[in-house]
């Protein structure tokens, strides 16, 4: 595990923020507050590291298509038609893929997987990888009404009383309402629907079946 310091931190702060316009850095500062609160919760062990994460998960999100393909060549991942049609995925990606190059003091799976599936999931995901893909959907930066209601669906559930059973299912329940709300949108807008996205919610889904037996 990466030791990680408040100084790393602020020094990345710093880096992160010359990279990125000032509202996509707030986004970004708002997104550690958040993975900040839900560590507090599920894995406060792993706090600083989903902190790094939070920091590092947009780094080249404001990138064009053009410049995301090209750093895609660059790292050896694959670029697809389907990828070609939700750019947004991209930044995800060669996110990941440039951390240990860029960023190597935060060169840690924990840290580098969970930037990877922030923004489709997948199957099997850890812990953490859900953290910071939820705190990404409800920070206190979105406005979305998707982001409003999900927010509201967690933090009005008081997870901080619930005993940890309970805060597990409400996690649970709380993603697949989010992958829910993206699959919907992304119909409306006749965009492709990530296999990575429909798996990890299917996977929800039975893992929630299964606890109701």
């Amino acid at each position: 595990m990466t030791e990680i310091t408040e100084t790393m931190l602020d020094e990345l702060r710093q880096q992160v923020m010359s990279r990125m316009s000032p509202k996509r850095f707030r986004h970004t500062a708002a997104v550690e507050r958040m993975v900040g609160r839900l560590c507090a919760l599920y894995c406060p062990e792993h706090t600083e590291q989903m902190r790094a994460a939070a920091l590092l998960h947009d780094v080249t999100k404001e990138l064009e298509p053009e410049m995301q393909e090209r750093l895609c060549r660059t790292y050896g991942l694959t670029v697809t038609v389907q990828d070609r049609l939700a750019p947004k995925t991209y930044h995800a990606r060669t996110a990941a893929a440039c951390i240990p190059s860029e960023f190597s003091q935060f060169d840690d799976p924990i840290i580098v997987n969970a930037v990877r599936w922030h923004t489709t999931g997948h199957a099997g995901m850890t812990l953490t990888e859900k953290l910071l893909y939820l705190a990404d959907y409800i920070d206190d930066s979105r406005t979305f009404q998707n982001c409003v209601i999900l927010r509201r669906y967690f933090w009005g559930a008081h997870p901080e009383e619930m005993d940890a059973a309970a805060r597990d299912a409400l996690l649970r329940e709380t993603l697949i309402l989010s992958y829910d709300m993206t699959v919907r949108d992304l119909l409306e807008e006749g965009k492709p629907i990530a296999d990575d996205t429909v798996q990890a919610r299917n996977e929800l889904l039975l893992e929630a079946a299964e606890a109701d037996q």
